[in-house]
């Protein structure tokens, strides 16, 4: 679980309280990535999502083999916890570096190395070096996947590995499965609102159960996949009273909601009454090919 969130800083944009769009300072509509890093809540739901999938994550590194002395690169990182526990993992002799395109809640000096990068249009960095490429929750909301792919491919060494974790939204698409009532149901039109306005934004909400697919493309070999999801708990309560306070702008200004049925809706939060869920987290892995024997797996 990562650290309390604390504010960014975001290289002189403008404050996001101050009265810009819920993007921090992109009033556009239908432009840039919904859930961003520049405001606070995305700290917050940096802090639940460790709490959600960071065990999950963990798994896939120790099951392809990731450790002392390990080249990893985790792209689009958002918050600390992953680069942090790969630098525990990979120690003195491995090296980790974590990038984003706006790296503000990333912390260099903590293990590993911070560079800003947009995987959608810079080159990949040290390319052919990594023995793991990791991205989760990031091609899902990048419009041209396929060269973000493509770079994180470029980036792995014969042999390395490229774990990708992405959301299918469409695939379960509820915010509670149990619809058994008005706060239920509420909260499921919320979960169809939020859905409406990725779209909008590019995000492909069946692009987790592509990914296998996609990486065979991609020309990786030993391809295979997983899928894990919560339902229920505090974890799930927290990233969608984070979700909802970031997005709430947006939501408001396109018509999908309005203060009333997001009020109730956090009221239904805060008093326990619902047993939210997300959206499946597929996580797939493949190797770059070689004729040896891969030194993770």
């Amino acid at each position: 679980m990562t650290s309390s969130p604390r504010r960014p800083h975001v290289d002189g944009r403008t404050d996001p309280d101050s009265g810009t769009s819920a993007l921090g300072g992109q009033s556009a509509p239908d432009r840039g990535y919904l859930l961003d890093n520049a405001r606070v809540e995305a700290g917050e739901r940096f802090v639940w999502l460790a709490e959600l999938f960071d065990g999950v994550t963990r798994g896939h590194f120790e099951r392809l083999g990731v450790g002392a002395g390990s080249r990893c690169w985790e792209v689009g990182a958002g918050g600390t916890s992953i680069p942090e526990a790969l630098a525990t993992t990979v120690g003195p002799t491995g090296y980790v570096l974590a990038t984003d395109i706006d790296p503000s809640w990333l912390k260099e000096g903590d293990g590993y190395d911070v560079r800003r990068h947009d995987v959608a249009a810079d080159p990949a960095p040290e390319p052919g070096t990594f023995d793991l490429v990791h991205a989760r929750l990031v091609l899902v909301h990048v419009p041209d996947r396929a060269r973000a792919l493509a770079t994180m491919v470029a980036a792995l060494r014969p042999g390395g590995w490229l774990l990708i974790e992405d959301a299918d939204t469409a695939l379960q698409p509820l915010a509670c499965l149990d619809d058994s009532g008005p706060a239920q149901r509420r909260a499921n039109r919320v979960c169809d609102a939020i859905r409406e306005l990725l779209t909008r934004r590019g995000a492909d909400l069946r692009y987790g159960r592509t990914l296998p697919r996609a990486l065979r493309e991609a020309g990786l070999v030993d391809v295979a996949a997983a899928g894990s999801f919560p339902v229920g708990g505090l974890a799930c309560d927290r990233l969608e009273a984070s979700t909802i306070r970031h997005v709430r702008g947006e939501l408001l200004a396109a018509g999908l909601s309005d203060n009333t049925e997001l009020d109730a809706h956090l009221a239904a939060i805060e008093a326990g009454e619902l047993d939210l869920t997300l959206s499946p987290l597929i996580s797939a892995w493949g190797r770059h090919p070689t004729e040896h024997t891969s030194a993770l797996g």
